[in-house]
This record gives structure tokens, C-alpha cells and sequence, in this order.
């Protein structure tokens, strides 16, 4: 059985952003949408022009990147560099690439687009946070199980928000 590492502290970090305040949205899972792999690669086309042969992998994470499973439609991407913290390599051709920086925190950086449904997480490369995620989707690719009791988690976890925040 997985598990997910998920913390309470972890989720209530607070995001740094570069241009606007943090903002909550409706939490929202859908079924499982087979655009979500073009539109990945649409992505990783837009961060490989700007960044070349300076993003080291670009990968499809999180539960877009699960054939099957029932995600929020934001598509997250994990973008290793070769140093999260020199922003100076990278971040300035993100920015005019149309990202907005999101996250910043210890060892990791979060940009989106305008749009907000993009979520493109840069991290160092070989770091145990790129392995984690990786591990993580390919084992809820393989194992249904898994796969079937994620889903449910998350939609328990997205309901329990929804309450919390008075939304149902």
C-alpha cells in the first residue's frame, strides 16, 4: 500500500508569490480527461523553448498524468534544473515565457501561467523530491488498487475542503 506523505504542516506552508496574493479556489475533481497528456506536451514545448537544454527533465506528475484517475483539472509538471536556487538560470525566461512565480520555499519553486491551470513545480535535478513523484505516478499507472483508493481519498479530502470552507 502507498502512502502519500501528505502533513497537515506541509499543506498549511504558506506560497510566497512574485506578483499577486495567495488565492483559494473551489476544489474540484473531474473524471479522468484524455487531453491531459497533449496538454502536458504543450507545456513542455513552451519550457523547453525557453529553457533549452537548462531543463534537465520535464516530467507529467500528479493525477493528470494517471490514465483513469479522477484529478483537479490543473496539470502539474515537475521541471528539474540544474540549481533550484540560482532563480537568475532559469526563472527570468519562465517569467517571459508567461509563467507567474507562485511558490517559493526551501528547495523548490512553483510557476503557472495566467490561466492557473498549469502548476509547474522546478526542483533541483536528482533531488528525492523528483524521485518521489515519479515513483508515486508510475505506481498508481500500474497498481489499481492503489489507483481506485487515491481517487477516493482525494475526493473525501476535496469534500471535507468544500465543508470546511462552507462551500456545500
Amino acid at each position: 500500500m502507498w502512502t502519500t506523505g501528505w502533513s497537515s504542516s506541509a499543506a498549511s506552508r504558506s506560497a510566497t508569490s512574485s506578483s499577486s496574493p495567495t488565492t483559494k479556489r473551489d476544489i474540484v475533481i473531474v473524471a479522468y480527461d484524455a487531453d491531459w497528456p497533449r496538454r502536458f506536451e504543450i507545456e513542455r514545448h513552451r519550457i523547453t523553448v525557453a529553457l533549452g537544454r537548462r531543463a534537465i527533465t520535464v516530467d507529467h506528475i500528479g493525477s493528470t498524468s494517471v490514465p483513469g484517475l479522477p484529478a483537479k483539472p490543473i496539470i502539474d509538471v515537475d521541471l528539474a534544473v540544474a540549481d533550484v536556487d540560482d532563480e537568475a538560470a532559469y526563472l527570468p525566461d519562465l517569467l517571459a515565457a508567461g509563467y507567474e512565480l507562485r511558490v517559493r520555499e526551501p528547495g523548490h519553486r512553483m510557476v503557472r501561467p495566467l490561466q492557473q491551470d498549469v502548476h509547474v513545480h522546478v526542483t533541483t535535478a536528482g533531488t528525492d523530491r523528483v524521485r518521489r513523484d515519479l515513483r508515486f505516478r508510475d505506481r498508481l499507472r500500474v497498481d489499481a488498487a492503489d489507483r481506485d483508493a487515491y481517487a477516493a481519498l482525494k475526493r473525501r479530502l476535496a469534500r471535507h475542503e468544500r465543508l470546511r470552507r462552507g462551500q456545500e
